[in-house]
């Protein structure tokens, strides 16, 4: 069974996130997707919510895919989580030349901890490559509308948070 690893902060999960999600059921049996805890970053929404959230996202294309596709909380080194749901392939989604900047050092030290584990690269749509969920809380906290960018559950969520 080749099991996938996709991590993330997921504050709040965006389209973009699913789009990633989706793509990724083809290339594994199992899906688990490694819900960052990091203290550093202050969430918008705690670690029980983003969790909910994914799995509520998730369970109509876990169902249309026959894929297990479960949300994993973690608070330790990328490649231990990896190591610890038995995940042979890491999955990172990615959106501009920034972004591969970044990923490069981070599998370089990832290979460099466990050479036994991959990372594969997905890109984003074209029409959700800028999605960020640092911007869509941004929009959302100055009244924009975010529908093109998240869920209608997500936005309500949003709408709830910010008031």
């Amino acid at each position: 069974m080749r099991i996938g690893l996709y991590p993330g902060t997921f504050d709040p999960v965006t389209l973009g996130h699913l789009d990633i999600i989706e793509r990724a059921t083809v290339l594994v049996d199992r899906l688990v997707i490694g819900v960052a805890i990091n203290r550093d970053k202050g969430p918008l929404f705690s670690l029980e919510e983003r969790v909910a959230m994914l799995e509520a996202e998730c369970a109509a294309l876990a169902r249309k895919t026959g894929i297990e596709i479960v949300a994993h909380p973690f608070e330790n080194l990328l490649i231990d989580c990896a190591r610890d749901v038995g995940a042979q392939v890491i999955i990172r989604g990615l959106r501009a030349v920034a972004d591969f900047e970044y990923e490069y050092q981070m599998v370089g030290m990832n290979r460099a901890l466990d050479a036994s584990i991959e990372t594969v690269f997905l890109m984003a749509e074209a029409r959700h490559q800028a999605i960020a969920s640092k911007l869509v809380k941004e929009i959302a906290r100055l009244g924009g509308d975010v529908s093109k960018f998240v869920s209608p559950a997500v936005r309500e969520a949003l709408l709830a948070r910010l008031g």
